[in-house]
């Protein structure tokens, strides 16, 4: 996924982790819990909340942009 592919996304928006699976085989989703912050100071910056699941939340950032894709 690209910087600015990230700044587009919204609430609620799927993503496909390109790493890790589940049981079945196909990829993780994870979703879009929150606003897609960005820097005015340094527009390469960017934070977005994400969950997988019922209890996993984490974050994505300029340098883990890679590791998901867009559903």
């Amino acid at each position: 996924m690209t910087l600015d592919q990230a700044k587009n996304l919204k609430y609620g928006d799927i993503l496909h982790h390109a790493n890790h699976r589940n049981a079945d085989g196909t990829p993780q989703r994870w979703r879009v819990t929150g606003k897609v912050k960005t820097w005015k100071k340094d527009a390469s910056r960017i934070y977005v909340p994400i969950k997988h699941g019922m209890y996993n939340y984490d974050h994505l950032d300029e340098h883990s942009l890679d590791l998901v894709n867009k559903a």
